[in-house]
């Protein structure tokens, strides 16, 4: 490469680097409106993983409220501002494999959500880091399954919930 080569070399490094954000600017969106509102978490679904908590940590999930607009995600008194968030859509063996671990010790995450679509519909909300418990920097429901249009499925250090809206909508 000549030294006049270096200016070709930094106008390419930049248009990658301005592609990449405009690719990643695409795949990211406001919360979908199926998602905005308020969600009340009602049980712990049963399943047989490795969880960061124990049984009174998770139940003291129940009751609690996740509250989403176009923009934020909200549970109790966290609140995060300027979300954004990513869908797609995972098949049961898609599922399984990313949420399972891969060693014969590691959680294999199986359970019934009592969905008939062939795919279920993942909802990922971005933020920064929130420090919750300590153990974890997740907010409870920044990552949920599409059960029914008034159900959602999400885990919170690997234990498995399920909220209902607040507001059914009709």
């Amino acid at each position: 490469m000549g030294s006049g080569d270096s200016g070709v070399e930094i106008r390419l490094t930049y248009a990658v680097v301005a592609l990449i954000s405009a690719v990643t600017l695409a795949l990211a969106q406001q919360i979908p409106q199926e998602l905005r509102g308020r969600w009340v978490v009602e049980r712990i679904l049963p399943t047989s993983t490795v969880s960061c908590w124990d049984a009174t940590q998770a139940r003291a999930m129940i009751g609690t409220e996740i509250e989403y607009t176009a923009d934020s995600l909200g549970w109790n008194k966290v609140r995060s501002p300027r979300v954004t968030a990513q869908v797609r859509f995972l098949t049961a063996d898609e599922f399984h494999n990313e949420y399972s671990g891969g060693g014969a010790n590691d959680s294999q995450v199986t359970f019934e959500l009592g969905i008939r679509a062939s795919k279920l519909e993942r909802i990922k909300v971005d933020h920064p880091p929130a420090s919750i418990t300590g153990a974890t920097t997740e907010i409870p429901g920044d990552e949920v399954f599409v059960k029914s249009p008034n159900t959602i499925v999400f885990s919170v250090c690997n234990v498995y919930f399920e909220a209902r809206r607040a507001h059914p909508r009709r």
